[in-house]
């Protein structure tokens, strides 16, 4: 089948509430030097799309500044920052051989070319993304996943929840055997946590709401506390020699409770704020038992390489709560705000 000139796409004119998605028809993109050309198979949803429409990140002389992930946006503007699908075209430079195979896109934009380069923007945010039937891609971030067993729904499930995970337990340098907590245990970072962490052998203690706890188990968790209960209370019984690592997407409050939670050298690893960005803690905890707080955000090329090789044995399994169509993202990204889902949503176009 050839590629059409046009094709539908959700795109945002402006920061808003989900009302500020709308359907277009648009000209399908042309892969440039370097980039090939990606039927989207799956798209899959985050906080990050959510923030982004809404302009939520602020920057860093004005944190109420409207902004996209990493500044103001060029509007109008695709989002969608996780794709999978099948390379339908190549640009110049690149090996024709691609075509036809089944890929995962690297999101993020970085800010150099080498193995450890951090991400200074994102798919849907900086650049248009994939709630749309093509997207273009460096040839060099689209990953061949065609041998995997694992669905289009699960491999768009990867990139950011996974790749924000990987690179959180990466950064925090987490060892078989040790013991690892991890906050907003029942979102699509915190299953990917949950999932990961225990993959490397650690004792996982997390955190969730009531209705959720099982869930969170069934993910991997050894122990699940309630988040409406005493935390800090029940974090110590269930790890009575102390946490490691705290793996957290929530902050806020959790951050001056979790530090004295540490053991001697353990390490908190932030990469959200979904309790909030205002932190108070006692720095105390840190200077006198050599803990470390580590700010994560996404992954490098090198974490984005092993999540890939884990997708082709399929060594984790992202659970899907729910698939929508494309035209239906506005009630997708509702869903997603209401956080009454395990796992992640997906759009198919």
């Amino acid at each position: 089948m050839g590629v059409p000139e046009t094709m539908r796409a959700v795109r945002i004119t402006r920061h808003g509430g989900p009302e500020v998605l709308e359907a277009a028809e648009v000209p399908v993109p042309v892969p440039g030097a370097g980039e090939v050309l990606v039927r989207v198979g799956a798209v899959a949803l985050n906080n990050t799309d959510l923030w982004t429409r809404e302009g939520a990140y602020g920057r860093p002389d004005d944190p109420d500044a409207l902004s996209g992930w990493r500044g103001p946006l060029d509007f109008p503007r695709i989002q969608g920052a996780d794709v999978a699908g099948r390379v339908v075209a190549a640009g110049t430079g690149v090996d024709a051989g691609l075509v036809g195979r089944r890929v995962v896109v690297d999101p993020a934009l970085y800010d150099a070319e080498g193995p450890d380069a951090n991400p200074v923007g994102l798919m849907g945010s900086e650049r248009d993304g994939g709630y749309a039937e093509f997207v273009t891609a460096r040839a060099d971030r689209a990953h061949d996943v065609t041998d995997s067993p694992l669905t289009d729904d699960q491999l768009a499930s990867l990139p950011t929840a996974y790749g924000t995970a990987l690179g959180m337990i990466e950064r925090g340098r987490l060892r078989e055997g040790e013991t690892v907590l991890v906050s907003g245990a029942s979102g699509g970072v915190g299953i990917a946590l949950v999932q990961i962490a225990r993959a490397r052998g650690a004792t996982v203690v997390a955190i969730s709401s009531g209705a959720k706890i099982d869930a969170v188990r069934d993910a991997g968790a050894h122990e699940v506390v309630d988040r409406a209960g005493d935390v800090a209370a029940q974090v110590r019984d269930a790890a009575p020699q102390g946490i490691d690592v705290g793996l957290d997407v929530v902050a806020g409050d959790l951050v001056g409770d979790g530090l004295p939670l540490l053991c001697e050298g353990g390490r908190w690893v932030v990469a959200g704020a979904l309790g909030g960005y205002g932190v108070a803690f006692d720095v105390r905890r840190l200077y006198l038992h050599n803990a470390q707080v580590i700010g994560s955000a996404m992954h490098t090329p090198t974490h984005f390489a092993l999540l890939m090789d884990m997708a082709r044995r399929a060594a984790v399994e992202p659970l899907v709560a729910e698939v929508f169509p494309l035209e239906e993202a506005a009630r997708a990204q509702e869903e997603l705000a209401r956080r009454g889902h395990v796992g992640k949503i997906v759009l198919r176009p």
